[in-house]
């Protein structure tokens, strides 16, 4: 009897849809709201406090698609964040964030990889569409073999698991889903020389059709657990074909503007070794 109940410890799920079901709001004082019987949620954000939310499983690998809609107009020093994360000074983490802009100037896309609580891997991305105007989807595909993100469906940046070249690589530390909606004009447009125009407050992000299919961490699971079920899972072994290949390398040229792989004021002493390698 012992055996069956580890084993629910640990499972892999398809999630959809219920904000209710699979996240709590954290914070904001009633600035988050969960609509329409869960499902939608919106994030805002005015001179006095931002808003988020996290999911309530933790998860150790996953295909995670969410819908947003960012905030219109002027959104210059806000940024809307959602990410997922371990927790602790050695956490491991992988990043969407949103930069706000002035009206007519286009978001950034900023993403991330942390891994053993060091970042330092940035990349951002203008994007092809007016990203306030409807729900895009933002997808983060995390398995044992890379991490992936898309945005509708086209991948913008591969980061591979390269841990046999020495490079750390998140693989064994359980994370939760976060998103926030907060005020960051000290750095988030223009380095923080545009400042966050209150006026306009209060600015909402919306979100709906979240979608997880993923291994779930509880207490008692052991962390290699996901890798027994891969064969009923192919998002577990998935990775580029040579058409993700293609419309990864035609976002970086039309639509990167910046990484750390070519940063060289930055790293005066040479690249990140992932930069280099295959």
């Amino acid at each position: 009897m012992k055996n069956i109940v580890v084993f629910f410890f640990f499972f892999i799920a398809a999630f959809a849809g219920n904000f209710n079901q699979n996240f709590d709001i954290t914070w904001g004082d009633g600035r988050a709201k969960i609509l329409n019987n869960g499902e939608l949620l919106t994030l805002s954000l005015d001179k006095t406090s931002g808003s988020g939310f996290k999911s309530k499983n933790q998860y150790l690998f996953g295909k995670i698609d969410m819908q947003l809609k960012l905030v219109p107009g002027n959104s210059a020093g806000t940024v809307t964040a959602y990410y997922l994360s371990s927790t602790g000074s050695s956490h491991d983490e992988i990043d969407f964030e949103f930069l706000g802009n002035l009206s007519g100037d286009p978001y950034i896309l900023h993403t991330n990889v942390f891994t053993e609580g060091k970042g330092n891997r940035e990349e951002q991305f203008y994007l092809w569409f007016d990203p306030t105007k409807d729900f895009h989807t933002y997808s983060i595909l995390w398995n044992p073999l890379s991490i992936i993100f898309s945005v509708d469906g086209t991948p913008i940046r591969q980061f591979k698991n390269l841990e046999s070249k020495g490079v750390p690589y998140p693989k064994s530390q359980p994370m939760w889903i976060f998103s926030s909606l907060w005020d960051a004009d000290d750095w988030a447009t223009r380095g923080g020389l545009v400042k966050t125009d209150w006026s306009q407050a209060p600015f909402t992000a919306s979100y709906k059709n979240f979608n997880a299919r993923a291994c779930i961490i509880s207490s008692g699971s052991s962390a290699d657990a996901c890798s027994k079920n891969s064969s009923e899972n192919s998002w577990l072994t998935e990775s580029l074909d040579s058409s993700g290949q293609e419309k990864i390398k035609w976002v970086q040229k039309n639509y990167m503007i910046y990484s750390y792989c070519t940063d060289n004021k930055r790293f005066p002493q040479g690249f990140p070794p992932e930069c280099t390698m295959a």
